[in-house]
């Protein structure tokens, strides 16, 4: 197996073939690419972050201590489940910590989790943000960020961070998106109530300056939906007296899978 030795010496021969002539190319062995050493030393180099999916303890632990003996970092470990039980560990790393809020018990990776997790890994210095792997939930991240005030008494500023400014940091994107801030990206929503509220609803949804969502539109939309939906059945119904078959709705739509579910 090729070692990053060995690819790091092969990256240099890419530089020099890529400067020669044409001609010379020609007359020498073009080297070989190598995907992954190109990833592999992309991160030692620090010009790719890494993201690991994790749970427990042990597992946390051992791949800080291998990045550590490389001298890289972990830029986000997901899930984190269990963050709460080396959160002083992680903050030392420089390791960021995206997590469900209250995601406990389905399996048994995560019988230890506790709401409580990603207060405490703020509390520790981690930076913190909450994800979903449901497209449910994944529509109600105001919500979500809420149980950061519930279960662990954070500011509902921190806790609103956990969906805005920290997912833009430990994507590397907060230059551009996260905060309300001159220079950035116009991607905002307005809400009716304070967003950290179950009465709250979007009112205006704005991307790049544009409004691509208003609720006052909303009614006339769907009288628009309507008249289309009459016109489509009264041609079916026209259709279908002047002899012709009906045929069966194809649907398109994915089923969806989620932890609790039990497929046949």
């Amino acid at each position: 197996m090729i070692t990053l030795i060995e690819h790091w010496n092969t990256e240099k021969k890419w530089e020099n073939y890529n400067s020669l002539s044409k001609k010379a190319k020609g007359a020498v062995e073009k080297p070989r690419k190598d995907i992954e050493m190109d990833v592999l030393l992309e991160i030692l180099k620090g010009k790719r972050f890494i993201t690991c999916h994790s749970y427990v303890q042990s597992e946390i632990n051992m791949l800080m201590k291998v990045a550590e003996n490389f001298g890289i970092r972990i830029n986000t470990f997901t899930h984190i489940l269990e963050g709460y039980k080396l959160a002083e560990k992680m903050s030392r790393h420089g390791v960021g910590g995206s997590t469900f809020s209250d995601w406990w018990a389905y399996k048994y990776e995560v019988i230890d989790a506790i709401p409580y997790n990603g207060p405490i890994m703020t509390e520790a210095g981690v930076t913190v943000a909450y994800n979903s792997d449901s497209s449910e939930v994944i529509r109600r991240l105001n919500q979500e960020a809420a149980k950061a005030v519930k279960y662990g008494g954070l500011s509902e500023e921190e806790a609103w961070k956990y969906v805005t400014l920290n997912p833009a940091k430990l994507l590397h994107i907060d230059d551009r998106v996260g905060s309300l801030k001159e220079g950035k990206d116009a991607d905002l929503v307005l809400w009716s109530d304070n967003p950290l509220s179950i009465y709250a609803s979007a009112e205006k949804t704005l991307i790049d300056g544009k409004i691509y969502y208003d609720s006052r539109k909303i009614p006339s939309i769907i009288k628009e939906m309507k008249i289309e939906k009459d016109k489509i059945i009264d041609q079916m119904k026209s259709a279908t007296n002047g002899g012709q078959k009906l045929q069966p709705i194809e649907s398109s739509s994915n089923k969806e899978f989620f932890c609790e579910t039990v497929d046949k």
